[in-house]
């Protein structure tokens, strides 16, 4: 076993697939569908899974789906260590509340926003991650600056690690030098990707994990990525990677959660609709998506 593979003592290593929620037509959770999602990746070499994040829709969830769908995915993953719920919440206290429901849950770790209400202070900060590793489940932080304006810089993560607060980190900045400085400053924090079109660059950086958004649609195919990334297999990972970085690259942009779920429903996965605000693709972004997913099946990927 390799440093960089799922493990029961380090759940939150290898290919931990942030999941999309399919929704029927009516925008109801179909449940049984993203049981039934949350196998097909386990099946098809991905590690866990990551329910209520971002691409998760958590925002436009009520507590009662957002619990029910925890719930869902540590009884089909079989293993409630290879479940990485979401936890963001305005409140500190809410998003302690939630850490620890995924600690009843079986979850093995869980994964945390800064505070997003507001452009926190790093006292702010330190206090929120404080609270939430009170629930007694590992804490993966969640750098989104783009998104949350509070950047987690290396230096504040090596403190909120130093504090005992955090395992690990998911790095969206998409600023690959970062991962280089923060292994200077807190060498025992995993480093997870974040950002499905930087996967080799920070893998080659040293990243153990990945909190990945197109194993929704190409399970098999990202997963044999990762793999040869993180073990400096070039002559496998570089053209993988070039294949469908055009695709990987939607990750990043603020379409994600509409373009993730039609290139699942393009390949014969239950995508479906999202909930408002966000609105279905229309126009060139649809059309980009549609290009991407359409090459990406015709190399081959699955």
């Amino acid at each position: 076993m390799t440093a960089t593979t799922w493990n029961s003592t380090r759940p939150w290593r290898g290919v931990m697939v942030a999941t999309a929620l399919p929704l029927r037509d009516d925008l109801s959770v179909d449940y049984d569908a993203y049981a039934e999602h949350v196998r097909w990746l386990i099946d098809n070499g991905c590690d866990g899974v990551v329910p209520n994040g971002s691409l998760g829709e958590y925002q436009t969830l009520t507590d009662e789906e957002r619990a029910r769908v925890v719930r869902t995915a540590v009884e089909a993953a079989g293993d409630g260590a290879r479940v990485m719920p979401g936890v963001a919440a305005y409140g500190s206290a809410e998003a302690r509340r939630w850490a620890e429901h995924a600690g009843e849950a079986g979850c093995g770790s869980v994964l945390l926003l800064p505070p997003n209400a507001y452009r926190a202070d790093e006292e702010a900060v330190r206090a929120h991650y404080a609270e939430v590793a009170t629930a007694g489940v590992p804490v993966v932080a969640y750098n989104n600056p783009i998104d949350t304006k509070v950047d987690l810089s290396p230096a504040v993560l090596a403190r909120l690690h130093g504090d005992g607060n955090i395992v690990a980190v998911k790095e969206f900045s998409g600023d690959v030098r970062r991962a280089y400085e923060l292994a200077e400053l807190a060498p025992e924090l995993d480093l997870l990707i974040g950002a499905d079109d930087v996967l080799l660059e920070l893998a080659v950086a040293g990243a153990v994990g990945w909190i990945a958004g197109y194993p929704n649609a190409f399970p098999a195919t990202c997963a044999e990525l990762y793999h040869a990334a993180v073990a400096g297999d070039l002559a496998t990972a570089l053209p993988l990677y070039k294949s469908l970085h055009p695709l990987l690259r939607w990750d990043s942009k603020t379409e994600f959660v509409q373009s993730i779920k039609l290139s699942m429903d393009m390949v014969g996965r239950r995508g479906g609709p999202v909930r408002p605000p966000r609105a279905a693709l229309t126009g060139e972004i649809e059309t980009g998506v549609r290009t991407a997913t359409e090459k990406a099946v015709a190399d081959g990927h699955r």
